[in-house]
């Protein structure tokens, strides 16, 4: 897996709730997934451990982990 600089040094510090594998797995099996108009694909993923909705963005290749958050806004 890769991530971007941003990342790493940007959102896993600020979300500590976050780790490299809960986004990893959301990529990998996401329960749904749309491309963003700059071409970035946004993944969801639900966490159980967490109870909430998480956000994953990848870079264009589709695999660089560029950003991830809690999405309030998801309905499955």
């Amino acid at each position: 897996m890769k991530t971007t600089r941003y990342f790493e040094e940007q959102v896993l510090v600020k979300r500590t709730y976050l780790s490299k594998e809960i986004c990893s797995k959301i990529v990998a099996e996401p329960l749904s997934s749309e491309i963003q108009e700059d071409g970035r694909i946004r993944y969801w993923g639900f966490v159980k451990e967490l109870e909430k909705y998480i956000r994953v963005v990848v870079l264009e290749d589709g695999e660089t982990i560029h950003n991830a958050f809690m999405d309030r806004n998801y309905r499955s």
